[in-house]
Parts: C-alpha cells; sequence; structure tokens
C-alpha cells in the first residue's frame, strides 16, 4: 500500500509533521510518502488569479500525489481555531480541478498542537468537511499539549494511551495493507 502523509503546514519545524511522520511508522508494510507543502507554494487563490494563471502545475502535482496513492494522512495544525494558510490555499487550487480533491482515498486525519485542545476545532473542521471533497475518514485523533505527550529527541509518543490510541486510528487502514 501507497501511503501519501503529509502535515497541513508550512512550518519547518512543524510538530505535526513530526506527528504525521510518526503515525504514517506505525503501518506495517505501507510505503509512504511524506510531501512538505514548502514544495507547494503557490500564489494566494482568487479566482482573478485563476483566469490569470489556470491550474498551476504545482496544484496539478499535489493532485497526482493523491492519484497515486492508496491512502492518504494528513496532520492538521491549527492556526486560531482553523486551517493553516498554506494549505486552505493549497486545498482551494485543487478543488478548482477537481472538487474531489481526496479521490476516493480513505483517510486519517490527525492534528496536535501545545495546548490542551489539541487542535481539535481544526480537526472536526477537517473531518466534517472531507466527505465533501471525496475523502473517506476511516479515524481522526487529536493528540493534546506536544511536548508533553511526544519524546521529540526520540520521535515517538511518550503517552501510552495516547500511543495505543494512534495505533488504533492508523490501523484502520490496515486491510489496505497487502500480506
Amino acid at each position: 500500500m501507497k501511503l501519501l502523509a503529509f502535515a497541513a503546514s508550512n512550518s519547518k519545524t512543524s510538530i505535526n509533521k513530526q506527528l504525521v511522520i510518526y503515525a504514517a511508522t506505525l503501518l506495517e508494510g505501507a510505503v509512504v510518502e511524506v510531501l512538505d507543502l514548502n514544495d507547494y507554494e503557490l500564489p494566494l487563490f482568487s479566482v482573478d488569479k485563476e483566469q490569470e494563471l489556470g491550474h498551476p502545475e504545482l496544484a496539478k502535482d499535489f493532485m497526482s500525489k493523491v492519484a497515486a496513492s492508496d491512502a492518504v494522512m494528513i496532520s492538521f495544525a491549527e492556526h486560531n481555531g482553523s486551517y493553516s494558510a498554506a494549505y486552505k490555499n493549497l486545498f482551494d487550487w485543487c478543488s478548482r480541478i477537481s472538487q474531489k480533491v481526496f479521490q476516493d482515498k480513505p483517510m486519517v486525519m490527525l492534528s496536535t498542537s501545545p495546548g490542551a485542545r489539541g487542535g481539535a476545532s481544526v480537526l472536526a473542521a477537517a473531518t466534517g468537511s472531507a466527505p465533501f471533497f471525496a475523502g473517506h475518514v476511516r479515524a481522526s485523533i487529536s493528540i493534546p499539549s506536544f511536548y508533553e505527550n511526544f519524546d521529540v529527541e526520540r520521535g515517538t509518543l511518550r503517552n501510552q494511551s495516547l500511543k495505543a490510541k494512534l495505533a488504533e486510528a492508523v490501523n484502520s487502514l490496515k486491510e489496505l495493507v497487502p500480506v
């Protein structure tokens, strides 16, 4: 199985990227491709820009990555209760190519933050909207208080209860992994 994983953040030190990389390693037998949103930086979407530029190659490339995968895993950064501007902009460009941005892929959606809610607001928005964009959310989990629950040096969750819940969420994709 090909798993496409990325953080919905353009921070070079993204805690959501750390989380999604760790989570992807929990799916044994998967071939994982981790994307960096910095590789998909596009002009701020507007109808005027779309008329001027058409569909940018980077948005088409991103859609091709989704198409080539068997499943998608995203960890959402929460900016003021919503998506990061980098993710929302890429998503807006992609949705103009096809409303089926997630292309009927099974998905695991994650979020984390330094705070006690762990990006729960953006995760709720993402899981709620995914079906409208042909995303099939198998599981979602928010990891609160990232720096208390995640060992950055070892790249692993130290909280055993959260570790078990994350493994369960990731394993919702297990039937897609060839035996």
